[in-house]
């Protein structure tokens, strides 16, 4: 996406912290304090509690990811009516926050990203099949060795935006001790009411997290518990079908070309294309720069069938279904 598709404005600052409170913190407890804390409140305090809220300035900032995530339709369209009330209001983007169910590859993380991108603020992401604890996402207590501040303080501690888009990745894969569950926290966060007073147990500070817009996804909703998915949005993504995934094809080969100056034609060769289509998304990318290294190493500056790996690409057909 090009700059000149953002229409996204930064119209406004909030406090997300006081300074006065950190203060406090640090008169409360002058001595023996964990080195790495005291570097936070000094950061802290150095940056100060205001960071830039992004606010929306036209109701179309998102009708360009219906052409970059065709098969998102149902949830840009929701999102649209939430654009709406904010453009109306000269408010901040919010929404629900969202749950993405679907499977692997059809373009769940890649949607988020762009999503971030049309609203112009911050993106963070967050792999939660990697995450065992809690203490993640929202800290852990400093009197812990190599204790640190969760996913949520650092975001809008180090970040630019109070209102971040937070990406929680695969999150039907979080695990670990059940006595530290990584899911926990999100019962405060996601509530907007409880996450204005967010406190990260290693900074210990009032954090307002009100702002910070949720998205999660997931192959399968089962493992989530039901509080948490009725904080939720729920969408079922399908895979694009075949004129979508020709049209996503088109835009990754464009794409590419676009971030290098290989030689290649400008436009992208129908029958490598349609055979791309047969595959998930997240797999079209690394299949059209292995075609490209391919045809330069046969001399060549366009792409032939004869650089795809054909092998590969009935696999994906297989498992895509067109």
């Amino acid at each position: 996406m090009s700059q000149a598709e953002v229409k996204i404005p930064l119209a406004d600052v909030r406090e997300i912290y006081r300074i006065a409170d950190i203060d406090r913190v640090m008169d409360d407890t002058p001595s023996g304090r964990n080195e790495a804390l005291s570097a936070i409140y000094e950061k802290m305090k150095k940056l100060g509690g205001e960071r830039f809220l992004v606010k929306p300035s036209a109701t179309d900032a998102l009708d360009s990811l219906y052409d970059d995530c065709p098969n998102f339709s149902d949830v840009i369209d929701d999102l649209k009516k939430y654009l709406a009330l904010a453009v109306s209001g000269n408010e901040p983007m919010s929404f629900t926050p969202i749950l993405l169910l679907g499977e692997p590859g059809i373009g769940k993380t890649h949607f988020a990203k762009c999503l971030s991108e049309s609203l112009g603020t911050g993106y963070e992401f967050v792999p939660m099949s990697s995450l065992t604890a809690g203490w993640i996402l929202s800290g852990a207590s400093s009197q812990w060795n190599n204790a640190k501040p969760g996913k949520v303080a650092n975001a809008l501690i180090h970040g630019d935006y109070a209102n971040p888009l937070m990406v929680l990745d695969e999150v039907d894969k979080a695990g670990g001790d059940s006595r530290y569950d990584p899911m926990g926290p999100l019962y405060g966060l996601l509530e907007r009411d409880t996450a204005k007073k967010f406190k990260d147990e290693f900074v210990e500070v009032d954090i307002d997290a009100s702002h910070v817009m949720w998205v999660s996804t997931a192959n399968d909703e089962r493992s989530l518990s039901e509080p948490i998915l009725n904080r939720m949005n729920v969408y079922t993504v399908p895979r694009p079908n075949a004129r979508q995934a020709y049209g996503i094809a088109c835009r990754l080969y464009a794409e590419i070309l676009a971030d290098h100056s290989w030689g290649f034609s400008p436009e992208p060769p129908e029958d490598v294309m349609e055979a791309l289509s047969g595959l998930p998304p997240r797999d079209m990318k690394k299949r059209l720069l292995a075609a490209f290294g391919n045809a330069k190493l046969a001399g060549r500056d366009e792409l032939q069938m004869q650089d795809l790996d054909s092998s590969r690409l009935s696999r994906g057909k297989a498992r895509i279904g067109f």
